[in-house]
């Protein structure tokens, strides 16, 4: 039981959240606000769905892999909390909407996405 603790409970989840600097995104505005800040830096979403165990394991996996504090912003979008920013993101960036999602955004436009397993940290470099 107490594996399946540690992999399921929200307070290990919100600890490891911390350690990459996720900017929770929460509002249609700030959508504008991420379009601007790429153009200067690099910006990634990933929305993660809170119910889903498969998200939370490649969320961790990827906050495990994450060294690019310096290189990009990261947005993290709760999508089962704010699913209207998650609908205008697939509309406004043109990705279909999956969870969980990986999305990095550079002057304005996504130019790149993956979903569940292939979501992986260490690709984010051939993007930057």
């Amino acid at each position: 039981m107490s594996f399946l603790n540690k992999m399921f409970n929200s307070s290990d989840e919100n600890e490891s959240v911390s350690k990459v600097g996720w900017r929770p995104l929460s509002d249609l505005g700030q959508l504008n606000e991420i379009v601007s800040e790429s153009t200067d830096k690099t910006v990634i979403v990933f929305k993660h769905s809170t119910r889903c165990g498969v998200s939370r394991m490649v969320l961790k996996q990827f906050e495990n892999e994450f060294d690019l504090h310096e290189e990009v912003i990261p947005y993290f979008l709760d999508l089962l909390a704010h699913r209207n920013v998650s609908n205008e993101i697939a509309s406004r960036f043109g990705v279909f909407h999956q969870s969980p999602q990986l999305i990095v955004i550079k002057n304005g436009n996504a130019v790149f996405n993956h979903s569940h397993s292939d979501i992986n940290a260490k690709d984010l470099k051939r993007y930057i």
